[in-house]
């Protein structure tokens, strides 16, 4: 008997979403050492010390459940952000909050729409609910707002997935574009608007999507604390919206899905100020490192506003296996419908002169 028969046509369809390569496979595959790890948008500095202390403390607890409702973690987010505890639900990561999202809203016969080229869970989030995806030609590798609200007003979608950055091209929609989107927007329909790399915005181009909630009670906002507050491994993240929107999503979800450990971790980080000030002060000065080494090589980029950048090279996945050779991991993207783009993840100085390094010889030696 071919058991996987017995799960609906719609799941059999998917492709498993792929992870970055971690080092320890890489270190048995190739019985290399001193690797260096610029694929998963990972924060090169780790956590805050606050943020390790608090995870540690925590562990004195462990044989306890979790505080199912994250009470301390949903205050500390109304102390920031001036939401009620009801606006706010809590997930193991933000990609857990995508995919509550869309086990909430969405069942067979609707549709979502996203773009071309953005996080690979929106397609798997509405496949996995028996919804139909929609991708939106990009333009330039960015979001084109206007065309993603007419294919979902054209195909009556419930649900706008938007990424802001957008990951993996690194791309920005301004808060002025995605304001005057929201405002054209039918309210029937609502957006998840994915805020992952949030905090690495340059100043001049950071908007407050908190205080839209008021006027637009069919938006979803999800951040994490896996990316500038170094907390990937202990999977926390948060989704900001409407009293009864966020009323569906909790009914989806898991009763323990956020463990002591990333709760206590999460409040410590949020509270430290400082550790993601010097995280966007390193990862500007990287960005600009990588970039200035790209262009040195003669290589085409996206410009960023994450913590990571998407390059043009000939034979990509050659240069995607030579990089892991001489033990340096970055992304290949063809999976996001870039064969030709791979994305590396801004490192530590040593790190992004390891790759650039690295790359400078492999181009070399096909000149």
């Amino acid at each position: 008997m071919n058991y996987s028969e017995l799960a609906p046509s719609y799941i059999r369809a998917i492709a498993p979403y792929q992870p970055g390569k971690p080092i320890s496979e890489l270190e048995r595959e190739l019985g290399i050492t001193d690797i260096v790890k610029l694929a998963s948008n990972e924060n090169p500095l780790g956590a805050s010390p606050k943020a390790l202390a608090a995870a540690h403390a925590a562990l004195d607890e462990i044989s306890l459940y979790p505080d199912g409702n994250g009470f301390a973690l949903k205050s500390a987010l109304v102390a920031r952000y001036g939401v009620d505890q009801n606006q706010i639900v809590l997930g193991n990561g933000s990609n857990d909050l995508l995919e509550l999202a869309a086990h909430a809203f969405l069942t067979v016969g609707d549709k979502a729409v996203y773009s071309d080229h953005a996080f690979a869970v929106y397609p798997l989030a509405t496949q996995a609910a028996g919804a139909t995806g929609i991708g939106v030609t990009a333009k330039d590798y960015a979001h084109d707002l206007e065309a993603m609200r007419n294919a979902a007003v054209g195909a009556g979608a419930k649900l706008i997935f938007i990424a802001n950055p957008n990951n993996p091209t690194g791309t920005f929609l301004s808060g002025d574009a995605l304001l005057a989107f929201m405002r054209a927007l039918p309210p029937g329909i609502l957006v998840v608007l994915d805020e992952a790399y949030n905090e690495y915005l340059p100043v001049e181009c950071r908007y407050d999507s908190v205080s839209w909630l008021a006027e637009f009670p069919n938006l979803i906002i999800s951040r994490t604390f896996s990316k500038a507050y170094g907390l990937a491994s202990l999977r926390v993240g948060y989704a900001l919206g409407n009293a009864q929107v966020m009323d569906m999503i909790n009914r989806v979800r898991q009763p323990f899905n956020v463990n002591s450990a990333a709760q206590a971790a999460a409040c410590a980080a949020l509270d430290d100020l400082e550790f993601v000030q010097r995280t966007f002060e390193m990862n500007l000065r990287g960005m600009a490192q990588i970039t200035q080494g790209l262009c040195a090589l003669g290589l085409d980029y996206i410009p960023s506003f994450g913590n990571f950048v998407s390059f043009y090279v000939v034979n990509a996945a050659r240069i995607y296996r030579r990089l892991l050779e001489s033990g340096v991991i970055v992304r290949p993207i063809s999976n996001y419908g870039m064969p030709d783009y791979l994305r590396v993840s801004i490192g530590l100085e040593a790190q992004n002169t390891k790759f650039l390094s690295a790359l400078a010889q492999i181009l070399g030696e096909t000149a």
